[in-house]
């Protein structure tokens, strides 16, 4: 989603071009971002030039949401919040374990793609992966036109 809020400004971005950039299988980012679409945090446009954006402005979108929206969880219990985790009974030390999970969930809650977007080091990282993956697309058009 960080990528697609630094790329979208301009133009709709395909999911081939964020795999290459995060070294992420295509096939699980169309997972993804299926479940992002449906949880409207983006949009596809068809047609050529296509790809998706984000659903709205990248200072709305926290990355709690983010996290919710792709069936994740935050939880440092081994129950998964249920409360089961000894016996079927909460262990004792439940409670702490939930406490932290909460805890989690609001700090990401308070961190927004705008806000990471700001940050000189996800920037400069972010400028990496740009020629990194300009590096890639050159190598496979150069192998392309050797095996033609």
């Amino acid at each position: 989603m960080l990528d697609l809020a630094f790329h979208s400004q301009n133009k709709p971005v395909t999911l081939t071009d964020i795999a290459t950039r995060q070294t992420i299988s295509l096939s699980y980012l169309e997972q993804l971002f299926a479940r992002l679409r449906k949880a409207g945090m983006v949009k596809g446009v068809r047609g050529p030039g296509g790809g998706y954006r984000l659903s709205r402005p990248a200072d709305e979108i926290s990355i709690a949401d983010i996290i919710t929206a792709v069936d994740e969880q935050v939880d440092s219990t081994k129950c998964g919040g249920a409360g089961d985790c000894q016996n079927n009974l909460p262990c004792l030390t439940h409670d702490l374990w939930m406490g932290l999970s909460e805890q989690i969930r609001q700090y990401l809650q308070g961190i927004s793609l705008a806000s990471l977007m700001e940050k000189d080091f996800v920037n400069k990282v972010a400028m990496r992966q740009d020629q990194d993956a300009a590096a890639v697309i050159k190598f496979q058009t150069r192998q392309d036109q050797v095996s033609v």
